[in-house]
């Protein structure tokens, strides 16, 4: 097993976009909370329809609430995952 490499981490996730995708997620998490949608420990994930990575915003028409296991549960190449090219 492949040990992480915490450094390279941290470097990864210092480069500015991914600071800005951290932002844009965190903004949209705190506008469910405050619409209601989700709440603080209900094990729910705000995703994003079409991935940030694939060029979709963080405007409402691209988000939903979804369990933490669906959101995070899916791994490349496993059954049932298909990339979306845009």
């Amino acid at each position: 097993m492949n040990k992480r490499s915490y450094t390279k981490s941290a470097i990864y996730e210092a480069k500015p976009e991914q600071v800005a995708h951290r932002v844009a997620r965190n903004k949209a998490r705190q506008a469910a909370l405050k619409a209601g949608t989700v709440h603080k420990g209900d094990h729910k994930e705000i995703d994003h329809k079409t991935p940030m990575a694939n060029g979709g915003g963080s405007d409402a028409s691209n988000l939903r609430v979804i369990s933490e296991s669906k959101n995070t549960g899916w791994r490349k190449g496993s059954t049932g995952y298909k990339v979306k090219k845009v």
